[in-house]
């Protein structure tokens, strides 16, 4: 569904990704793993069009999307979770659920989307009347990824979900990911918690200052030595 090819990516005069070569299957969940500072949630900023690439390629569905803006590519069936959920805190969580339905697409299917995140909601259904800066981190989070699932998307990226919640929260989070997963969509995935992300996926990549280090399935990462001493405490 996704390729990448050769990507690499600068900050002014500061590069930050080198030559990046990705695939996300149909369905499948794809981890990237890595300290902070390695470029991951750059990666994902290059996929959506906030960031223009220096060189490489990236297909979606057969079609190439470097150099699209990112409203084009939300149009194509892409569309991200940001770090830190950036909500509308001073809407109430039906106005974000509604803002995150503005493709063509979607606002056909609006009254069928809500119902869906609702389902797999509920709190969020209860809640709908509150402004949503008042909720908790982890129902802002949630918040978040229902809101980016109300456009409707095919590939669902995720940055940094689990950043600054509570070990109970995270866990719910990542139950979360996989129900998403469950209902057939594909899921692109940048996170620091390794042995949590990793559980989760079909594939992982691990960056490292900007490259590839490693690529494989979760058997392969949790047997790799230099993974299970940096990152897994084993």
């Amino acid at each position: 569904m996704l390729k990448i090819e050769g990507i690499s990516a600068s900050y002014g005069e500061l590069k930050v990704l080198h030559d990046i070569s990705q695939e996300v299957a149909d369905g499948e969940t794809v981890v990237t793993v890595g300290p902070n500072g390695a470029g991951k949630t750059t990666l994902l900023r290059v996929i959506s069009g906030v960031l223009k690439p220096t060189s490489g390629a990236i297909y979606f569905d057969g079609q190439r999307l470097d150099g699209k803006e990112p409203y084009e590519i939300v149009d194509m069936g892409i569309a991200i979770v940001p770090e830190g959920g950036r909500l509308f805190p001073g809407l109430t969580v039906y106005d974000n659920l509604k803002a995150g339905s503005y493709t063509k697409r979607s606002r056909r299917e609006f009254k069928q989307s809500l119902a869906e995140i609702f389902s797999n909601f509920p709190i969020l259904e209860e809640r709908h009347n509150q402004i949503a800066g008042s909720l908790s981190g982890g129902e802002r989070q949630m918040l978040a990824i229902a809101r980016t699932l109300m456009s409707r998307p095919k590939l669902v990226m995720l940055d940094e979900v689990s950043s600054g919640l509570a070990p109970k929260i995270v866990t719910n989070l990542f139950e979360l990911v996989k129900a998403i997963k469950s209902q057939g969509y594909s899921v692109l995935m940048v996170e620091q918690n390794v042995k949590k992300a990793v559980e989760l996926a079909d594939h992982a990549y691990l960056m490292e200052s900007g490259r590839l280090q490693f690529l494989g399935t979760k058997e392969d990462f949790i047997q790799s030595p230099h993974i299970k001493k940096a990152y897994l405490g084993i």
